[in-house]
């Protein structure tokens, strides 16, 4: 409590929120699980100390979880997420957040489709940002100079995909959970 979905609690509170945050957590699992695609877990802070890297979190049962590197910045962090998976020998890179209830395993099973014959697959959120974004292989630049949670990051990021001459796929636009009138939207 108070360390996630911390926008959406400054409306409704903290404790509202990390319920919310769980649910919205469950439905990203069960999206991912159904979805039969390799996973890794990236957790924002360390679990007690007593916690076993090789044993999977209860919130994601059977998938290993890493430690995200202190970084300031959200592009710094996923630009390492990729970095690790492509180190370890993937060829196809997805990653998504878990605030967007709307995610189905369909979905995730199109972008690694989408990437064999694409360079970048991403899916749009409707705030102006992304839900998911997935590469063959890192792309640096996609995580530099952006106002992260902005209605820009999107276009700023088609555009260095257009600067850097990569193919693109969009998959459907969905709406994430940041505020209370979003909440209010995915309720109703």
């Amino acid at each position: 409590m108070g360390r996630v979905k911390t926008r959406l609690a400054a409306d409704i509170g903290p404790e509202a929120a990390l319920e919310v945050y769980r649910e919205l957590l469950y439905l990203t699992a069960a999206a991912v699980t159904t979805a039969e695609v390799p996973a890794t877990v990236w957790l924002a802070e360390a679990p007690h100390p007593t916690a076993d890297a090789a044993q999977p979190r209860p919130e994601w049962p059977g998938l290993p979880w890493r430690v995200q590197p202190p970084a300031d910045l959200l592009g710094e962090r996923m630009a390492h997420a990729f970095g690790e998976a492509f180190a370890t020998g993937a060829g196809r890179v997805v990653i998504i957040g878990t605030d967007c209830p709307g995610l189905q395993p369909a979905i995730l099973q199109q972008a690694f489709a989408a990437l064999e014959t694409h360079d970048l697959v991403v899916g749009p959120a409707e705030d102006g940002g992304y839900y998911l974004l997935g590469l063959r292989e890192l792309q640096p630049a996609l995580f530099a100079n952006k106002d992260w949670s902005t209605a820009t990051v999107l276009p700023d990021t088609l555009a260095d995909a257009a600067r850097l001459g990569l193919r693109v796929a969009q998959l459907p636009v969905l709406h994430d959970v940041d505020s209370a009138r979003d909440l209010a939207a995915w309720r109703g």
